[in-house]
């Protein structure tokens, strides 16, 4: 049953189907069925902010530290558009340099960095069109630009460098998480 939903999970990507396999998983918790999976903790964090394709044992021992509270900094918060906040010092080493580069207005390795991001996928809150930014977040191993990318909003300020509004995704626009830089931002 929870490899099924692992595949259903890939299948769709969404937000929604991960947490309605976390509760699956959580449930299979409570009634002992999941206990046999073993995952280093690291590993499953790197493969979480990887993107969807999750291995079932990974989320099944995810699920299981969350529910013991033994190895999360904090539980799960959303923002006030519902979308999931992930701390700064939990992305990859190359998303953290790409948010550096961001507050420095560059200089972009990418040709297409900097440009408009129309929020075709609605995943990011409505803003007027031009408002968000995109930026390539370096993928080890790819030959291409990759999946992952930090999506920068305008804010109060009027520029990306130094709005404080940036999102991360790792399944090229799939799924979004704001990104925290310090506590309670």
């Amino acid at each position: 049953m929870i490899l099924s939903l692992s595949r259903y999970l890939r299948r769709i990507g969404s937000a929604f189907a991960l947490m309605s396999l976390a509760a699956v998983l959580f449930a299979g918790l409570q009634t002992g069925s999941a206990e046999a999976a073993g995952c280093n903790p690291a590993q499953v964090r790197s493969e979480i902010l990887a993107g969807p394709a999750v291995p079932c044992d990974a989320v099944a021992q995810g699920v299981r530290r969350h529910a013991a509270a033994s190895g999360w900094r904090h539980e799960k918060q959303y923002d006030a558009h519902g979308l999931p906040y992930v701390d700064a010092r939990d992305l990859p080493r190359e998303a953290l340099y790409t948010l550096s580069l961001i507050k420095r207005s560059g200089p972009f390795p990418y040709k297409r960095d900097g440009v408009v991001f129309g929020n075709y996928e609605r995943q990011l809150p409505h803003q007027r069109r031009g408002y968000y930014t995109e930026y390539t977040v370096k993928t080890p191993g790819a030959k291409n630009r990759g999946a992952r990318r930090i999506i920068a909003g305008k804010g109060k300020t009027g520029d990306p460098a130094t709005s404080g509004e940036y999102y991360y995704t790792a399944d090229h626009y799939r799924s979004f998480a704001r990104i925290r830089e310090r506590d309670g931002r």
